[in-house]
């Protein structure tokens, strides 16, 4: 209830119902006077974020020490003492991503690139443009060039020769080749790739998906070339910022693996399975909260019975998630044991897809 002071009229400001006691029974809008002093603008807000409702404590508690408690609660209607599971999964989700991503932050003095015989790896240009750099004759030019080609790096399309100040110049040759994922620095820049495919014949060109994949190819390597701990570094982070979007996607999917594994049960709908790993999704970012902390107590600490502490904690995790089934749908124990095993490899196999897929679109995001 506000503290600001109560209206003398009955009639409700938002839709003209006459009011009965403090609320309107109609819309529910509390009759007070609009005008309020910056005093009760500072109380107001104080109050808030000072004062908790009951509902958040309670829903917590039973969230915590009652797996898939909250579910059927709000399946049979009984809410009022409850937080709505998506104001719910919001609120967590706002305290969440922001330590999650203060955490893991992928900087660039933390990507190395490495070759099998573990030295640090260089592109192929980089190679060509520091032993160039290095020559001393056109001869010498002449060979680094001619190894180059040899090493099946050099754009069929174009065809260098060397001209008398020992500059490379191209020239347009008859093959065409579409650029693969692994030779983006055949082009120097997205202008010479598009000039290059308007020279070719229809059927020749690229078509709009590899077009589309090559012309991105070769924007990151002229971006980034020279760069590739930089590149790893943006696409690390990129993809990062993007796990929120990806649970999104993924928590209705998940709920679709339910509703076919318990296609049986007619009492539930596709809706109650998303309720139930929405409260699932809470549980585990409040568990990951704890995991992260233990993690970094022991990077300070390095106290060995840390270690022992998140090997029971995922332990805890699992069982939690198990009872959560057990108790929501109702079913013994070899059937819900069976359903669990089975839905963690649905999920495994459709986070691998997803994970992919997010990891390409941030390759197009940076």
């Amino acid at each position: 209830m506000s503290h600001s002071p109560k209206r003398e009229e009955k009639d409700c400001l938002n839709c003209g119902t006459i009011v009965v006691g403090d609320y309107c029974h109609n819309c529910g809008q509390e009759n007070i006077i609009p005008k309020e002093t910056f005093w009760h603008m500072f109380v107001h807000f104080i109050h808030d974020i000072t004062h908790f409702d009951g509902s958040f404590f309670t829903t917590m508690k039973d969230l915590l020490f009652k797996p898939g408690f909250l579910t059927k609660e709000y399946m049979s209607g009984r809410r009022k003492a409850y937080l709505h599971p998506v104001r719910m999964y919001v609120f967590i989700s706002f305290i969440f991503f922001p330590i999650f991503f203060s955490l893991f932050n992928i900087k660039e003095s933390d990507v190395e690139i490495q070759s099998d015989k573990g030295k640090t790896k260089k592109s192929p240009t980089e190679i060509q443009n520091k032993a160039l750099v290095d020559k001393k004759t056109e001869k010498d030019s002449i060979v680094v060039q001619k190894a180059k080609e040899i090493m099946g790096l050099t754009d069929s399309l174009v065809s260098h020769s060397l001209d008398s100040s020992g500059k490379l110049e191209g020239k347009i040759g008859p093959k065409k080749v579409s650029l693969d994922f692994g030779s983006a620095d055949k082009y120097s820049s997205v202008s010479e790739y598009d000039s290059l495919q308007k020279k070719l014949l229809k059927k020749d060109k690229d078509g709009l998906f590899m077009k589309t994949i090559n012309r991105r190819l070769v924007y990151i390597n002229e971006k980034y070339r020279g760069r590739e701990s930089k590149l790893m570094t943006d696409i690390g982070n990129k993809f990062l910022h993007s796990i929120p979007y990806l649970l999104f996607v993924s928590l209705p999917l998940y709920a679709l693996f339910l509703k076919l594994l318990y296609r049986r049960q007619k009492k539930f709908y596709y809706a109650d399975h998303a309720v139930f790993l929405i409260h699932l999704y809470i549980f585990t970012f409040l568990f990951l909260l704890i995991y992260f902390g233990l993690d970094r107590l022991s990077d300070k600490t390095h106290w060995s019975g840390i270690g022992f502490a998140q090997s029971a904690l995922i332990f805890v995790g699992l069982i939690y998630t198990l009872k959560g089934m057990r108790n929501f749908y109702e079913q013994k124990w070899g059937s819900t044991i069976a359903k669990f095993l089975l839905f963690n490899i649905l999920c495994i196999v459709a986070a691998t897809i997803l994970f992919a897929l997010f990891a390409l679109f941030s390759v197009f995001q940076i």
